[in-house]
């Protein structure tokens, strides 16, 4: 794909940025964290893009904006596995142009900054280079079953909802599914394939010889 004029401007404007992209639980939100403190940086972890929230139109961001316009967070968990994986997808593709924005304005500041991305990887290729992106991914059945692990308070808002429904048992297996469909050997591919360096979660793996192995990549050692 042949880089344009604009993409080359926000690639010489993100030279200091540093996206991580990737599945669930593989270390994404963690890294992001530990590179900030330790490079003094600005951590952009999961989500940190809806500080734009109110940027997000019914025309231009159509996914983002059945967020706000819901009224029964119930409805939103007991979505089908393919509506589920359609949002998440098409709601990734609507973000991108606020992610970049944000990335910007963050750029200026001087410091290197840390994201933990949306942004597909074909983006990718064209506003950042090689060293500066990093896929992170973790066995499907991982992302799934620790799901709900983290003290994440989304996440455990989510998992509340599941919990609360007329039929718990059945809502937390339909959003199983979900989250196999999203974290699918398909998506998984995806990312294998994307040209980026992979790192595959390692549970003989420490959270220092992890960040080791991102800084190496990034050449910030």
């Amino acid at each position: 794909m042949r880089i344009s004029i604009e993409s080359n401007i926000i690639r010489y404007m993100l030279k200091d940025v540093y996206f991580i992209n990737g599945t669930a639980y593989a270390g994404k939100s963690t890294m992001v964290k530990r590179l900030a403190k330790k490079h003094n940086g600005i951590c952009c972890g999961e989500n940190y893009h809806l500080v734009l929230s109110d940027a997000i139109n019914e025309v231009e961001q159509p996914n983002m904006w059945y967020m706000k316009t819901l009224k029964d967070w119930h409805d939103f968990v007991n979505r089908t596995p393919e509506e589920y994986d359609r949002w998440i997808t098409d709601s990734a593709k609507e973000i991108t142009g606020l992610e970049i924005a944000l990335l910007l304005q963050y750029a200026k500041e001087g410091k290197k900054v840390f994201v933990d991305t949306n942004i597909a990887p074909a983006i990718l290729k064209e506003i950042s280079e090689y060293n500066h992106v990093l896929i992170m991914l973790s066995p499907q059945e991982t992302s799934i079953n620790r799901f709900f692990e983290r003290e994440d308070k989304d996440k455990q808002f989510l998992y509340q909802l599941l919990i609360d429904n007329e039929n718990p048992e059945k809502a937390l297996e339909n959003y199983r599914q979900c989250l196999k469909r999203v974290n699918s050997k398909e998506h998984y591919k995806e990312f294998e394939d994307s040209g980026f360096k992979v790192l595959k979660r390692d549970e003989s793996r420490t959270i220092e010889e992890t960040l080791d192995l991102v800084e190496e990549h990034f050449q910030l050692k």
